[in-house]
């Protein structure tokens, strides 16, 4: 059984939903070109009925202590996931400041990637593995698109990790098969729009996700 993590939520029918469907970690993205961004009022609001029942995660790219305090202080996240070109330095920064445990996303195109993600090895709590974005890209993460999914089953990370990426309700079983993950994270996959999410689509997806899974689960 694979945990889940529903990401990029702004919606309270898509809180309602992820809870009512079993996610584990219900993610508020705070990234300002994102469709999906909340503000951390807005967000502390949408997790209330969360509390003691999923994680709840702040997600943010390339952020500064001010934004990172508005966000602590108000939504009183679980964890934080940093999606941009933060160095390992600035994770452990981060971590030390607010005293939170850290995803960091690393974007994986192929196995150097998965090399590059245990410089964050002593400062994150575990991994979020996405696609590279594209080149010229004017946002970060894998815009939903997948990678090539048994690179990290071939690799031995030392750090709990998330299979992130062009996941679906249709292949989501498939990845986990052939990647071993443990947790994975969906956004776009579950959508009608951009930022609306599916009850149904999410109803599907946890389904699935739950019905395979493999590896050790971060706690």
């Amino acid at each position: 059984m694979a945990k889940v993590k529903i990401c990029g939520l702004k919606q309270a029918k898509g809180v309602a939903a992820a809870l009512e469907a079993g996610a584990e970690y219900l993610g508020f993205v705070f990234a300002p070109n994102s469709p999906r961004q909340v503000t951390p009022e807005a967000a502390a609001a949408l997790a209330e009925p969360a509390r003691g029942r999923a994680r709840i995660v702040a997600v943010l790219v390339n952020p500064g202590n001010k934004l990172l305090g508005r966000v602590v202080a108000q939504l009183k996240p679980d964890l934080l996931q940093l999606h941009g070109k933060e160095s390992p330095e600035r994770v452990r920064a981060i971590w030390k400041r607010f005293h939170l445990p850290v995803i960091k996303a690393v974007g994986i195109a192929g196995p150097r990637d998965l090399e590059a993600a245990e410089r964050y090895a002593r400062t994150a709590a575990c991994y979020l593995l996405d696609a590279k974005p594209p080149r010229g890209a004017a946002r970060e993460g894998g815009l939903g698109q997948a990678f090539d999914w048994s690179l990290p089953g071939n690799a031995a990370l030392s750090k709990p990790w998330f299979l992130a990426g062009g996941l679906t309700p249709e292949n989501v079983s498939q990845a986990i098969a052939q990647s071993g993950a443990a947790m994975v994270d969906v956004s776009s996959g579950v959508e009608c729009a951009p930022g609306v999410k599916d009850a149904h689509k999410i109803a599907a997806f946890v389904a699935a996700a739950k019905a395979e899974g493999a590896g050790e689960h971060e706690d």
